[in-house]
């Protein structure tokens, strides 16, 4: 579900955040960051899998010491990565912009 290309618009820094912005849609600030919470959770793990799978192309079978070499794509990779925003900065810009679907069943 996570897209790192439209990942631009996010702040890559912490910003400080009115709490009454936060807690508008769910009456409850601490609902508010349960759900931006399990959030980050989700793009975290979604992050770390993409980063995973394109770096397992690099993985050699016979790996040892004298063997292991640097390689330049390797790193491309790494340092695109540690640029991307946070995963709890994107968590709450998305929550702000309601771009996330949640519910709760005790509410219903």
């Amino acid at each position: 579900m996570t897209n790192t290309a439209n990942k631009g618009t996010v702040a890559t820094t912490t910003q400080t955040r009115d709490l009454r912005d936060l807690d508008v849609k769910t009456n409850n600030i601490y609902e508010s960051i349960v759900i931006m919470a399990k959030r980050a959770n989700q793009i975290s793990n979604n992050v770390k899998e993409e980063l995973h799978q394109k770096l397992s192309e690099f993985a050699s079978s016979n790996d040892n010491l004298e063997e292991v070499f640097e390689n330049r794509e390797q790193i491309e990779i790494s340092k695109h990565y540690e640029k991307l925003p946070k995963p709890s900065l994107v968590a709450v810009q998305e929550f702000l912009e309601d771009k996330i679907y949640y519910r709760n069943p005790t509410k219903e």
